[in-house]
């Protein structure tokens, strides 16, 4: 797929040469051409409010945007330097403003040495067979940036690509950011256990008291997956009266299972 986007907007690509280009690149072609027209729609989205930007993650989804249109920049650039390598000509040099750009990513290591061997390649004061050797080392280079240029391309677009999952669980895990009066009812030995559950905003988790080693909230279904001293456990948790209040069940590995249910009793805090 992102192959064939370096093939049939080549034209595209290899004008581009600033951030700015890119995002109107992949807004307006690159990014609905490979599956991510969402992402396209966001980055390309006008005034949308400060505090649902920063929900959306508008910047670091713009930048991810760049990154990719600069692999396949990168991309299309190496294949056609190499192409013509391999034919014993030369393509041309990029601008200064575009090498500039190209390299300002810092993801393509290989990318100088590539930019190098085509200068140095086109100069007529050497024998040919100077030229010849020159031109084979410079599609072995070509072939080396292609190479990260595609592995870079993909990591961006698999970013891209789970955008909309992370969304989705930054806003679920806020919605169980809080404490709550939990009553757990255990119909393996009939007991009930009152507990108070502290859930930090993502990111922000700390060593006490202990989180589940997995969170999952999508929407109103809330799974929690717990493990310590070989014991697991697996919450399945729903959110019901607005948000308030959670209603759901449990089962773990040592034949325990039965019910939960709790009312928030704090707010979310930092």
């Amino acid at each position: 797929m992102l192959k064939d986007a370096v093939r049939s907007h080549g034209s595209e690509l290899a004008t581009v040469e600033s951030n700015a280009a890119a995002l109107a690149l992949f807004s307006g072609t690159i990014g609905p051409s490979v599956g991510l027209k969402d992402a396209a729609g966001t980055v390309n989205a006008k005034g949308l409010p400060a505090k649902l930007s920063q929900e959306l993650g508008v910047d670091e989804l713009a930048h991810t945007a760049q990154q990719l249109v600069a692999a396949l920049a990168v991309w299309q650039f190496a294949d056609t330097a190499g192409a013509a390598a391999g034919n014993g000509t030369l393509t041309e040099a990029p601008s200064t403003t575009r090498q500039a750009w190209l390299t300002s990513h810092g993801l393509f290591v290989a990318l100088p040495a590539l930019l190098q061997s085509l200068s140095t390649a086109g100069s007529s004061d050497l024998p040919d067979v100077s030229r010849q050797i020159q031109r084979a080392e410079l599609a072995r280079a070509a072939s080396q940036v292609a190479l990260e240029a595609s592995q870079s391309a993909m990591d961006a677009w698999w970013g891209l690509h789970e955008w909309k999952d992370r969304v989705r669980l930054a806003r679920g895990r806020a919605r169980l950011c809080g404490s709550w009066q939990w009553v757990i009812h255990n119909h393996q030995n009939h007991g009930e256990q009152k507990t108070v559950m502290t859930f930090p905003p993502a990111g922000q988790e700390k060593p006490a008291p202990p989180l589940p080693a997995e969170i999952v909230v999508l929407g109103d279904n809330i799974y929690l997956r717990w493990e310590a001293d070989g014991r697991i456990q697996e919450d399945s948790l729903l959110f019901v009266k607005e948000g308030t209040r959670i209603e759901g069940s449990f089962v773990n590995n040592l034949g325990g299972w039965g019910s939960i249910t709790g009312k928030r009793i704090g707010t979310c805090q930092p």
